[in-house]
């Protein structure tokens, strides 16, 4: 049996050394341009294909900040704040499993059919999770909305990729920047002014004229992409796997403490099934012909902690994000627009300094000490929100977030260009994709994790008869355990940036493929 494995993962690759080998000249760039003429973007083509990026991005973006100041609303509104964490561990469970799919489908069949088939799944599940009428409907929607988000940022990233060799790529990152700063800054507003004036569901339904402009923004721009196919087998089975270990996982960790006890049956059951089927996917990744996450990818020390800075460090602030707005609400009584205006510093702030980082970072020999530098910053913040979370003030609590911006901004720009300057061009949207799904699950967890504290906290310091109205009123040493975590996490992402080797960086591009 290993042989054969062995004799189809050589056969796959001779396959993609054949195709690469006798597909080196260029796709047109227009309908209208001779078959096999190479002839590189300028940089109006580029910067016009970045700025149409910019939508999926910012739809893709939006998704989770836009809901974390809305949940204690949307918990009140169905009578069910137990499974409230679903609401967001469903649409990061799905879109953690589908990204590695999306990055190579892209590769297979093009960036703009990826596009196109990731708005489309997307708008289903934003119309179902918008006409749900329980908290069961609502999360079923979230899992199709978070099918089709997998795709949006991925593919976007990938195509900032193909436009742009590693030495400019931050600078044309900066446009991303503007994209992922509108998203956080009005994200957590707009959610909560939505909910306190409006109705949650138009949190949904108010996407679909931006994701019609998208799918037709490109449909017709992404015909001029450079192309560079490489034939991939999905792995559908690893895709299951990962999901269903996630959800049994999640469903220990929401279970745990606050319906059953940690050490009954039931969730240790569940957390039984999780290890199962976990061990299931790593023999999956070790033994199949191409598995979900290649391992081939990781195996580059560069490439791989690059991937670890850049996933602790964002599943941090995905955590943040979420549980900063229930922190202010329910500790602290703030409303739901009050605490989503108040995140607008923590999102202006780190994308601001992502933007300033992605212009540096070409024109630097050494382009790592400003982020490591500034992550330290970035890492204190955090502690300092830990130990204050008791005697908060709003003044306080601005300085401190602009203190996490800035910290963790020039991470996530650098960590990219690592990877992209790191892996084959034609393994870029697979490599793409591993790093968004290690991020995308990392955050899952922590996530989790975070939604245990709080859950177990809250209902251990409330009586019986309002454990049902969790987040009405929690104390705020939860959210200082939630808090000290952030930190611990984000001081892994400032170790494995520290030992990232700075590589000179590529100044240009392999040629494109039919």
């Amino acid at each position: 049996m290993s042989v054969d494995r062995g004799a189809r993962r050589t056969e796959l690759y001779a396959a993609s050394a054949t195709h690469t080998a006798v597909s080196e000249r260029a796709r047109p760039v227009s309908p209208f341009e001779p078959a096999g003429e190479v002839r590189s973007l300028t940089h109006r083509e580029r910067r016009v294909i970045v700025m149409t990026m910019m939508m999926p991005v910012f739809m893709g973006s939006i998704d989770q900040s836009i809901l974390a100041s809305s949940l204690p609303t949307i918990g009140r509104v169905f009578g069910d704040v137990h499974d409230l964490p679903w609401v967001i561990t469903s649409y990061l469970i799905a879109a953690t499993a589908l990204t590695p799919l999306y990055g190579k489908f892209a590769d297979i069949h093009g960036r703009r059919a990826s596009l196109l088939i990731a708005l489309g799944i997307y708008m289903v599940g934003s119309l179902v999770s918008a006409t749900s009428i329980s908290m069961l409907m609502l999360i079923c929607g979230r899992i199709v909305q978070g099918c089709g988000g997998a795709g949006l940022v991925t593919t976007s990233q990938m195509v900032l990729g193909d436009i742009a060799p590693p030495r400019d790529r931050a600078k044309y990152y900066a446009y991303f920047s503007i994209a992922f700063t509108s998203a956080g800054a009005c994200g957590p507003a707009v959610g909560g002014w939505i909910c306190q004036h409006w109705h949650w569901s138009l949190i949904f339904l108010w996407k679909f004229p931006f994701c019609l402009i998208a799918g037709a923004l490109a449909w017709n721009v992404l015909r001029r992409l450079p192309r560079y196919d490489r034939p991939h087998r999905l792995d559908v089975i690893g895709a299951v796997l990962i999901m269903a270990a996630s959800s049994f996982f999640m469903l220990a960790l929401n279970l745990g403490g606050v319906r059953f006890p940690w050490i009954s049956a039931p969730v240790l059951a569940l957390f039984t099934c999780a290890v199962l089927l976990g061990a299931a996917f790593v023999t999956r990744l070790l033994s199949a012909v191409e598995p979900l996450i290649p391992v081939a990818v990781l195996a580059d020390p560069t490439a791989r902690l690059a991937t670890l800075a850049h996933c602790f460090g964002w599943g941090s602030l995905i955590g943040l994000n979420i549980f900063l707005p229930m922190y202010l609400q329910s500790a602290l009584g703030w409303s739901p627009t009050d605490a989503g205006l108040s995140l607008i510093v923590l999102m202006a702030t780190l994308n601001i300094s992502a933007g300033f980082s992605s212009q540096l970072i070409p024109r630097v020999t050494h382009y790592k000490i400003l982020p490591i530098a500034f992550l330290v910053i970035g890492i204190g913040a955090v502690v300092a929100l830990a130990y204050s979370a008791s005697a908060m003030t709003p003044v306080k609590f601005e300085i401190i977030l602009f203190g996490i911006g800035i910290g963790f901004g020039p991470t996530a720009p650098l960590t990219q260009v690592v990877l992209q300057n790191t892996v084959a061009t034609h393994h870029l949207g697979t490599a793409i994709g591993t790093m968004s799904f290690c991020r995308t699950l990392l955050g899952t967890i922590l996530v989790a994790v975070f939604g245990a504290i709080v859950l177990t906290g809250a209902v251990g310091q409330a009586p019986a008869s309002v454990a049902g109205q969790v987040f009405a009123a929690t104390s705020t040493r939860p959210f200082s355990v939630v808090f000290l975590v952030a930190a611990g996490t984000l001081t892994i992402a400032f170790l494995a940036l520290l030992l990232v080797e700075e590589k000179p960086l590529q100044s240009t591009m392999p040629a494109a493929r039919t």
